[in-house]
């Protein structure tokens, strides 16, 4: 497979990690990234709460090279730990989900989210500042009125470039479980947050309501069965979206039919096969991601295992089902009791929907063709990196006699995992993270 066989000479980091991929706290580990509509900035969030804004390098004649490098263009602490005092319940500052919205003017605008609150964020470039006050100095001090005896008109002098990020709204206070997703809707006016049991709508200009529209919260909590694990809006169509669940469905819903959409208009779910059913089919089920394709008419989801596509209109089963990394399936009882289990892993699509993405283990990441049929392993780490390097596909020996390039799933690290992954929307460039870095690749470059 040719995809992305090349990487940009550059593993990017937040500015606290520059050290070594050894040397982090908890704090500097990447939890969410994404790539804005035109692919020209890359955000990431991290458990401390704060959001690394890349800027991709404008074009150069001297260096064509280099067009694809991107640099630190933002920094800024999205959130602060703060202690729910009625609950009595630490809220962490790590960055769950960034959404970017797509761009209306010279400024962009990205929405951010940890446990309990979502921030809208504006970032906006500056090269001038006003000059030439009558009624203060030039240092920011009041002069005294009866000293003015003329009147000045105020210039815009040229400085150097300031990039503010600036918190534009703050959406809290409508959660009472842990927000694990949110979506911008195509109408660019709301957006969705998604607990374990509830789904609510929000207006980008109104913070201090939202409107539920999921309600999956039983009366009796020990009746509980499932919780909502992911949910996004559709691409083109603002009153539908899809939420995945912790039993391994995915339910289709429009806004049009209720204002409460308890209710579903479809339900994807494919039969569970009885001669593998195991202590461990419940959990490696339940679906960690959900994402539409860009047509509108594909739903991605990633469970434990697998990546499977689904045909919006076809209910009953999946299109196409990728194993990802089956050789673990025989290791689900070690990794049930070091909870690696229970890892939420992302899936993306490419530009075209003609070949996904999602991660795994010992820092390896796979790519699904779905023209072709072939797939991928390749691996992001330090250790095989050098500028404009090849990567080398990566093969797991399950058992019987290893060959030279393979590695024997015994070997594998799982501390070492590759979660959260973003797509560049109109070319071949992924950003992947691990642990601390961030690894940007792009397609081979002849």
């Amino acid at each position: 497979m040719k995809c992305f066989s090349r990487y940009l000479p550059y593993l990017f980091r937040p500015p606290s990690t520059i050290l070594s991929s050894t040397c982090h706290t908890e704090a500097d580990i990447i939890s969410t990234v994404e790539f804005n509509s035109s692919g020209e900035l890359l955000a990431t969030g991290d458990k401390g709460g704060r959001v690394v804004v890349f800027q991709r390098e404008q074009e150069s004649k001297s260096q064509p090279q280099r067009r694809g490098e991107y640099n630190v263009y933002s920094t800024f602490q999205s959130h602060e730990p703060e202690f729910d005092y009625l609950k009595s319940l630490e809220i962490e500052e790590k960055i769950n989900k960034i959404k970017w919205l797509p761009q209306q003017n010279a400024a962009y605008f990205l929405l951010s989210t940890n446990d309990k609150t979502v921030k809208l964020w504006k970032i906006s470039e500056r090269d001038k500042r006003p000059e030439g006050y009558n009624l203060k100095d030039e240092d920011g001090r009041i002069r005294n009125p009866s000293t003015i005896t003329s009147l000045r008109v105020p210039v815009l002098q040229p400085m150097d470039l300031m990039v503010e990020a600036t918190a534009r709204r703050v959406f809290s206070n409508a959660h009472t479980y842990h927000i694990n997703s949110i979506s911008v809707n195509s109408d660019l006016q709301t957006f969705i947050s998604t607990d374990d049991l509830r789904v609510n709508l929000w207006n980008l200009e109104i913070t201090d309501r939202s409107f539920n529209i999921v309600d999956i919260k039983p009366a009796n909590m020990e009746e509980l069965t499932e919780v909502i694990t992911s949910a996004e809006f559709h691409p083109q169509q603002c009153h539908t979206f899809a939420y995945s669940s912790s039993k391994g469905s995915i339910r289709l819903c429009d806004m049009r039919q209720a204002a409460l959409c308890d209710k579903h208009c479809k339900y994807f779910e494919e039969p569970e096969d009885p001669s593998t059913r195991s202590f461990f089919s419940e959990i490696i089920s339940s679906i960690s991601d959900v994402k539409f394709s860009h047509n509108g008419r594909y739903l991605m989801t990633r469970d434990y295992l697998t990546v499977k596509v689904w045909d919006l209109q076809m209910e009953n089963k999946p299109l196409e089902t990728y194993q990802v990394h089956d050789y673990l399936r025989g290791k689900l009882c070690s990794l049930y009791e070091n909870d690696c289990i229970f890892d939420k892993f992302e899936c993306v699509w490419n530009g075209s929907d003609s070949v996904i993405m999602t991660g795994s283990y010992n820092n390896f990441f796979r790519m699904f063709d779905r023209n072709t049929k072939r797939d991928v392993t390749l691996e992001a780490s330090r250790e095989n990196s050098k500028p404009r390097a090849i990567l080398k596909p990566r093969k797991v020996c399950v058992g019987g006699k290893r060959r030279k390039d393979e590695i024997s799933v015994d070997s594998l690290d799982f501390s070492k995992k590759i979660l959260h992954t973003t797509w560049h929307p109109h070319e071949n460039i992924i950003a992947v993270a691990a642990t601390n870095n961030l690894y940007i690749f792009q397609d081979k470059v002849n």
